[in-house]
């Protein structure tokens, strides 16, 4: 059986979503440059988005609290998919 996570960096979810930032940092460094601020900007943005508030949402006491930061991450991971369709 698993230990509890002490920090949020021992989450496997953040782990994975922390790797996707940097993918999506390492190939959208391949896009246009016209696109920098358009698609480019959004996919790092909601990236970043995903681990940032599986990060937050460790810390916060209430259960509630917790599963609205969740729901915000999983609305990038949604984002995500949205723009790959593009």
């Amino acid at each position: 059986m698993r230990k509890p996570a002490r920090t949020f960096q021992d989450l496997i979810v953040w782990q994975k979503a922390h790797e996707f930032v940097l993918l999506v940092y390492k190939l959208t460094k391949l896009f246009p440059k016209e696109e920098i601020y358009n698609l480019t900007s959004q996919l790092r943005r909601s990236s970043i988005s995903i681990p940032a508030n599986i990060a937050e949402g460790f810390k916060k006491k209430a259960k509630a609290d917790k599963v609205r930061y969740l729901n915000i991450a999983q609305g990038s991971v949604v984002n995500m998919r949205e723009d790959d369709k593009v």
